[in-house]
């Protein structure tokens, strides 16, 4: 039996190394000077709660796998049977073809074909590249087909500082919209609303002790990079997520039972929240022969 996960393909520069996989094009491992910054899984293993993977064309949940597209109701497969939706797109379990694996970057991409559900075509590509401190992570999109169709891409690492339980970092998270957990299916979340005054609010730092999230956060203020700037801290340490301008949503997991950690903290970049192709929610529309790109990435000081 092959790895779950297929080839693993490392990256390094300078005393920063990252692993991304195979199937999925998933971040596997990312660290400097040896200490982990994203939660790892072992190459024989899948990847626990969809740790590090890309999601597409959709991140998230689509209702009961139903949406419209021009018209035409479509079905996609379930794969989260438990609650009935489709969750988090097509190609976490793809074979991703290799364009360039450089010392320091790699790029892999992958064909989104018509299928039950989903019924134009799509070139998907991502890079990550290392820089002393940093790994940035590069999407694009390109529309294969003749007909217009929105789109959204996300991605699902789990973060730490090194051996710092999950419970003593703080998360400053930038957001003034939150769109809570909403019983049992997560699915839909309860109405948008507004942070203030509620236990949503992160603008100002919050120790994550006693926190539980399965949350999507929108409205995020841009620093002067231009930039969303989402931090992970503990004492002197600093662990910076930052989004680019198209990547207007994170979704904050906080599993009690991620394998190998236990508690865990997810920071989900995200275009779009959950079920936004039934709502239309800052879809990215992509006419015929028209590609997207966009960029989120990690720095740690």
């Amino acid at each position: 039996m092959g790895n779950p996960t297929g080839q693993q393909f490392e990256i390094t520069r300078g005393n920063a190394r990252a692993v991304v996989t195979e199937i999925g094009a998933g971040l596997r491992a990312f660290e400097v000077g040896g200490v982990p910054y994203v939660e790892e899984f072992p190459e024989d293993a899948k990847p626990p709660k969809g740790a590090g993977q890309v999601l597409l064309p959709w991140p998230n949940r689509t209702k009961g796998g139903k949406w419209t597209f021009q018209g035409e109701d479509q079905q996609l497969e379930i794969t989260e049977e438990a609650r009935g939706n489709a969750i988090h797109g097509l190609t976490r379990h793809l074979e991703w073809e290799l364009l360039e694996h450089a010392e320091s970057s790699i790029t892999l991409a992958v064909d989104v074909e018509v299928q039950p559900g989903w019924p134009v075509p799509l070139r998907a590509t991502v890079t990550y590249e290392l820089a002393p401190r940093e790994l940035t992570v590069t999407h694009e999109i390109r529309n294969e087909g003749e007909q217009p169709i929105g789109v959204g891409v996300g991605t699902h690492p789990y973060f730490r500082i090194g051996d710092v339980p999950t419970d003593e970092l703080t998360l400053t998270l930038p957001a003034s919209r939150v769109r809570p957990y909403d019983g049992d299916k997560q699915m839909p979340y309860a109405p948008e609303q507004d942070v203030e005054g509620t236990e949503y609010d992160f603008r100002g730092g919050r120790v994550l002790a006693g926190v539980d999230l399965d949350t999507a956060f929108g409205g995020l203020s841009a620093a002067e990079d231009g930039r969303h700037h989402i931090v992970l801290s503990h004492a002197d340490q600093r662990l910076l997520v930052w989004t680019g301008p198209d990547f207007r949503w994170a979704q904050v997991f906080t599993p009690d039972d991620l394998v190998g950690r236990g508690r865990a903290v997810a920071i989900e970049p995200m275009t779009c929240p959950a079920d936004a192709l039934n709502t239309g929610t800052d879809l990215i529309e992509l006419e015929p022969s028209a590609s997207w790109s966009g960029s989120w990435g990690i720095r740690v000081s």
